[in-house]
């Protein structure tokens, strides 16, 4: 049974290190949460970690960038980890080939361009059409104001003839922009696998982007072991059963994606609908809150 807390203060001393997400979290793709910033401040002013964990499908300072422009105090912070940093490793290694056909938008091209120095002398990647890729690199939708997975349907049967792998940037599924929900690569790789393909996957929940994270969190000097870090975040099949999966406790954000699922107040889940609700998933994250705060 999961425990409802008000605040993350309520259990934080027991933690050295936060694997925090970021949608629907820290903010919601427009402004961020105000109590949000404030517990993560709080957390790091106690000689906590903060290490941002996202499937945002582009390099690390990129998402950087993003937080800044929002208006995200740099306190509130130590390291950020993204999918795009595992899918691009995994890429510059030939996961997907040489000559990969790209769907995603023009604001994800520096997952090809901005190269990790350990990959500089790594065979270059070539974008090309889709008639000459030896695979796929999915970032997410052209346009994901206007585009659904169906619009790729066509596009997918063809490279399923032609047998290509789907490189996964970004294994989310949906994501709320403002007020506007919005599909991401994860719901095109997952018609894909339902198509008959192969589709490979490097954020949360898979195993790549938890390694990352705990390898650049040592080389701070702060290694912290599995019993000392929370997960938390409001997706149940990503930031919650990653955590779970790699042995961390996880703190389930429930006014984020599902908040209509838990009651009226997305501040306050009631909490016989959020355990029929996780009981009915096989998911039990160690705690519970409305919002971060």
């Amino acid at each position: 049974m999961t425990r409802i807390i008000q605040s993350l203060s309520d259990v934080s001393d027991g933690y050295e290190a936060l694997f925090c997400d970021l949608w629907g979290c820290l903010h919601n793709g427009r402004a961020p949460y105000p109590a949000a910033v404030a517990a993560l401040q709080g957390f790091r002013a106690g000689g906590g970690r903060v290490v941002l964990m996202t499937n945002a499908p582009r390099p690390n300072r990129y998402v950087a960038d993003q937080l800044e422009r929002m208006g995200v105090p740099r306190d509130a912070w130590d390291l950020i980890v993204s999918s795009g940093d595992t899918a691009q490793a995994a890429m510059f290694s030939g996961a997907v080939g040489a000559r990969v056909y790209h769907i995603g938008p023009e604001k994800d091209l520096g997952f090809f361009t901005d190269i990790p120095a350990e990959f500089a002398d790594a065979p270059a990647i070539a974008r090309v059409p889709l008639a000459d890729a030896e695979g796929i690199v999915c970032t997410g939708p052209f346009d994901d104001l206007t585009e659904t997975p169906e619009d790729y349907r066509a596009t997918l049967l063809y490279a399923k003839a032609k047998g290509l792998t789907l490189l996964c940037a970004n294994p989310d599924l949906i994501v709320d922009f403002g007020d506007k929900r919005i599909y991401c690569a994860g719901a095109i790789a997952a018609l894909y696998d339902e198509m008959g393909g192969e589709s490979l996957y490097y954020g949360k929940p898979h195993p790549p982007i938890y390694d990352l994270a705990r390898r650049r969190l040592a080389a701070t000097g702060a290694e912290a072991g599995n019993d000392r870090i929370l997960a938390l975040g409001d997706g149940i099949n990503t930031d919650i059963q990653g955590g779970i999966g790699e042995g961390i406790d996880t703190l389930f954000v429930t006014g984020g994606l599902e908040a209509a699922a838990f009651g009226p107040d997305a501040e306050a889940p009631d909490a016989a609908r959020l355990e029929a609700w996780l009981d009915e998933r096989q998911l039990s994250p160690t705690y519970s809150i409305g919002r971060l705060r």
